[in-house]
């Protein structure tokens, strides 16, 4: 029998005062995050939530996160996190596809009005009966006339209590992928793929009770969730909650919290290291005397970055891979062994990872090919879909979808997604490795390369480059500096400058929003 809340109410046993959450100026310690979690898992139980209904959850990095997840999880029901940039149409999907009963939501803001925009979707669900609005000031009614709170669910609910038995195949989590084709899928996690996967994250970043996390990763992704909420909780560590990232915000928190793990995906890192005037508004000295680690996931790292700033800080960075499909962690870079740039470390423990060619045999050493995965990891299935289970994981093995090799150590390199290889001409490029290239520019902060349609090669290739503060370039210039160092068939004749890049709520650059101009 196994619960994801145990790590919880087991640190609040041990050390009940001990901080575990830090948001803005307040503190809430582990029995603190424990009880609340147990008057929400109370609540819910009240209304007649069974183990195994799933309970949608929109919330930024807020303390609300935390203590609704374990009150879920406490309750035997099944945690749906979503993301908080959806609109009302497709909150309502993810609540019908769910087949949620009851869904908690954080009020917002006027410029970003979650509560809204989640009570509209809610709407169009009969069959998920009951809403709670989450509200910055629990003792406050919510703005919707009618719409009862989550303080309202918990006022009367004992803060004691443990967790509900659940056997470890039993759903925690159903993660929804981002829907790059067609609609988004809910990726079935059981208690052990996420147990399993916690004490794994546990265990590569060496985390112990005196860590500080900056958790600006959203916890709703799979990757602040399982590598920063429950192994930092496993750990009895600190999560210090950024509801947003900003790198002012960022490093005002690794100052003042005396941050030791930062975790975050290529652009946090890229945005850190561009922001004007740091050194000035910040004793950089200070952070980088307290940070011991680095951790980056989510989308390749690029050298030239990963470079800078652990010449800057002094850390190590250790990159990950993974997906939601995976809990997420497949491969990690490990702290014993040499760091190689542009590997995303050995398959962790308990799992296998293989490259295979488009008929699923094992490919050569050093070949190309899809990454495979097997292993106490791999989903379930995608909730309620048969079909794309089976296509997605195959005689035991999940086929990601993207391109990658591996070294005779065991050593994973990613080349690109399947999805994103362009076809000029007749020739495969991959992205990625003309983004490196361009990442070397001088002038350079961010880029991402694309495939646009072409009457005569298929594809065309295109860069949209953000510059360096004060920095400039131009697209002549950019274009014969690639000339130079990239062969003909790959280097871009489509050069865009922009402001910015489109991202995603956990800053992946949304690549197909750059091809179809959204």
């Amino acid at each position: 029998m196994i619960n994801i809340a145990i790590s919880l109410e087991r640190n609040a046993a041990l050390a009940p005062n001990k901080v575990a959450i830090c948001f803005a100026d307040k503190e809430i310690s582990y029995a603190q995050l424990n009880g609340a979690a147990n008057q929400v898992a109370n609540g819910l139980k009240a209304l007649g939530i069974a183990p195994g209904d799933k309970v949608v959850l929109s919330c930024p990095n807020l303390p609300y996160f935390p203590i609704v997840y374990y009150g879920i999880l406490k309750a035997g029901a099944v945690v749906v996190p979503i993301n908080v940039l959806l609109k009302g149409p497709e909150i309502a999907y993810h609540l019908q596809d769910s087949q949620a009963k009851a869904f908690f939501c954080f009020e917002g803001s006027a410029e970003l009005p979650m509560g809204e925009q989640g009570y509209a979707g809610f709407e169009q669900v009969a069959s998920c009966t009951h809403f709670f609005m989450i509200t910055a000031d629990p003792t406050k009614p919510a703005a919707i006339a009618g719409v009862k709170t989550l303080g309202m669910l918990m006022k009367d609910q004992s803060p004691t209590g443990s967790h509900l038995s659940t056997d470890a195949n039993d759903t925690a989590v159903i993660l929804y992928t981002s829907g790059t084709t067609g609609k988004p899928k809910g990726a079935e996690l059981s208690h052990a793929n996420i147990a399993m996967n916690t004490m794994v994250s546990h265990s590569l970043l060496r985390q112990t009770a005196d860590d500080v996390h900056l958790a600006t990763l959203p916890l709703f992704h799979s990757f602040g969730q399982t590598v920063q909420m429950n192994a930092g909780l496993m750990a009895g560590a600190t999560l210090v909650l950024l509801p947003r990232f900003d790198p002012d915000a960022a490093f005002a928190a690794m100052q003042a919290h005396q941050v030791t793990v930062f975790a975050g995906v290529p652009t946090m890192y890229i945005a850190l290291l561009n922001l004007p005037g740091a050194e000035q508004k910040y004793d950089l000295k200070a952070i980088a005397s307290k940070l011991r680690l680095g951790v980056s996931g989510g989308a390749a790292m690029p050298v030239q970055v990963m470079k800078q700033f652990e010449e800057r800080f002094g850390i190590a960075i250790l990159e990950g891979y993974g997906l939601s499909e995976t809990s997420p962690v497949a491969t990690f870079s490990f702290l014993e062994f040499e760091r190689i740039p542009g590997c995303v470390g050995k398959a962790v423990w308990g799992t296998d990872v293989r490259i295979v060619d488009v008929a699923g045999a094992e490919v050569a050493t050093g070949a190309e090919g899809e990454i495979v995965i097997r292993g106490h990891n791999v989903m379930k299935g995608y909730y309620n879909r048969p079909v794309e289970t089976r296509d997605a994981i195959r005689d035991g093995w999940f086929h990601s979808g993207d391109i990658g090799r591996m070294d005779p150590q065991g050593n994973v390199f990613i080349v690109d997604r399947l999805k994103d290889m362009i076809i000029r001409g007749g020739f495969n490029v991959y992205p990625r490795e003309l983004e490196e290239v361009l990442m070397t520019h001088e002038a350079v902060a961010q880029v991402a390369v694309i495939g646009v349609p072409h009457e005569v090669h298929g594809e065309e290739i295109k860069a949209v480059i953000v510059c360096k503060p004060g920095k400039t370039t131009t697209p002549a210039e950019i274009g014969a500096w690639c000339k130079e160092r990239m062969a003909a068939y790959k280097y871009p004749r489509l050069i865009e400058i922009a402001n910015s890049l489109p991202m995603t709520a956990t800053g992946k650059i949304l690549k197909r929003e750059l091809r179809t101009g959204g």
